[in-house]
């Protein structure tokens, strides 16, 4: 009887993967036997991992931040841009802070990233890009004109990385959760959490697991043609978008 060989633990990066969502998948490719690496502004990362302290908005501390994890791990081979914050208020009343603060970090910080991870993958030629969207970058919320542009953004970034990096077996997508049951959506309250679910044709919130399962799933063998998608996990609230 032949042994079957254990895949090599692959070098992974998720920023904000110290709560939520990021934690979650983070925590899935720990399970997987991967060499983690994830960023945080103030520490708190899930055991297993490497705790990286790095602001994604200062261009010097990404860098500084790679640096780290390919002493630690080698090249980053699958980047999860997951980081992201949120400023809400209506158009008339949003300042330019409001504005450029969300663009900066969950617009721009996904480029920087995708930029220093494509230096190493180039070099691998070999590579998983994974932007984590949101069902309002592509159905609009009233309140989040900063947000939903920043989330729609990726979908942009994404396709056209897939274009300029798919010769060199390097994939680009995205997934873009609906509600998830995060401490986020548990600080609502009923009223509202049940005005949600009422949307969802599923009539559930999704786990952060479940969104972790769809970003290995992208990060696998099997999903090894697949580009420049946008992967819903939204219990049918966008319907395909």
């Amino acid at each position: 009887m032949s042994e079957t060989t254990a895949p090599a633990p692959r070098s992974v990066l998720v920023t904000g993967g110290n709560r939520g969502i990021g934690r979650a998948i983070a925590e899935a490719f720990v399970a997987g036997g991967d060499k983690v690496a994830v960023t945080t502004r103030s520490g708190g990362a899930p055991d297993g991992t490497l705790d990286v302290r790095c602001d994604i908005t200062d261009p010097a501390a990404v860098e500084a931040a790679f640096a780290e994890i390919e002493a630690a791990h080698g090249a980053v081979e699958i980047l999860v841009a997951n980081a992201g914050i949120t400023h809400d208020t209506l158009i008339l009343r949003m300042s330019e802070d409001d504005w450029s603060s969300v663009i900066d970090t969950n617009l721009t910080g996904s480029f920087r990233l995708a930029k220093r991870a494509a230096k190493g993958m180039l070099r691998l030629r070999r590579g998983r890009i994974i932007f984590i969207s949101s069902v309002v970058g592509l159905l609009g919320s009233a309140g989040q004109v900063n947000y939903a542009a920043s989330k729609a953004g990726l979908v942009g970034m994404a396709r056209s990385l897939a274009r300029e990096l798919g010769s060199r077996s390097i994939t680009a997508n995205v997934v873009a959760p609906g509600f998830v049951e995060t401490d986020m959506t548990a600080a609502l309250t009923d009223e509202q959490r049940q005005a949600i679910k009422t949307q969802v044709p599923l009539g559930r919130y999704a786990s952060a697991a479940e969104v972790a399962s769809a970003v290995t799933w992208l990060a696998s063998d099997g999903a090894a043609y697949v580009t420049g998608a946008v992967i819903p996990i939204d219990g049918g609230l966008g319907m395909g978008h």
